[in-house]
């Protein structure tokens, strides 16, 4: 379990020296196992599922590319000098993206408070939050759920997560 004293700050300034090449394998896995448990979103995303998303933790070093094709979905890092190009950009703070991913913050009231920014193919970053909107249970669920025996170190990972940066005004 991650230690109480891992405030936001200090857990930015560890995963900013994390080695990219160490997240692929959880990154591989978490992709894998949503697409393999949650076949649905394919649908959900209809067109978008042929698209390619960066999401950008603005504090952090590296920026995730998500390629959700139904034959092969993939989930990546690069660090920002390789940012391949992509349909569309979701960018923010890594724990406002987390948040928005656990479903603990509006999507609508980060994007008007430019918290969160949204470039490219809006409609397609529209289809991709329709999309995990509707996984039961919810993507971090389903996400920690993917690591099977270590699930519960996952969860408490994820706890810990929701835990960082006090309550928001943007909360749901």
């Amino acid at each position: 379990m991650l230690a109480p004293a891992i405030d936001r700050f200090s857990l930015v300034s560890l995963l900013r020296f994390f080695p990219v090449p160490l997240l692929q394998p959880i990154l591989s896995l978490i992709g894998t196992q949503v697409a393999r448990n949650e076949p649905d979103i394919f649908l959900r995303l209809g067109p978008h599922a042929q698209k390619t998303f960066v999401i950008d933790p603005s504090d952090l070093p590296f920026v995730l590319v998500l390629r959700p094709r139904p034959d092969a979905p993939k989930l990546s890092a690069f660090r920002r000098a390789e940012t391949p190009r992509a349909d569309a950009c979701i960018a923010g703070t890594f724990l406002n993206l987390f948040r928005l991913v656990d479903g603990s913050l509006d999507g609508d009231a980060l994007f008007f408070s430019r918290e969160l920014r949204v470039s490219g193919d809006t409609e397609a970053v529209v289809a991709l939050r329709n999309a995990l909107d509707d996984i039961d249970g919810g993507l971090v669920q389903a996400v920690t759920g993917a690591f099977g025996p270590l699930s519960p170190v996952a969860a408490m990972t994820v706890s810990h997560f929701r835990s960082l940066g006090g309550r928001s005004s943007h909360e749901r």
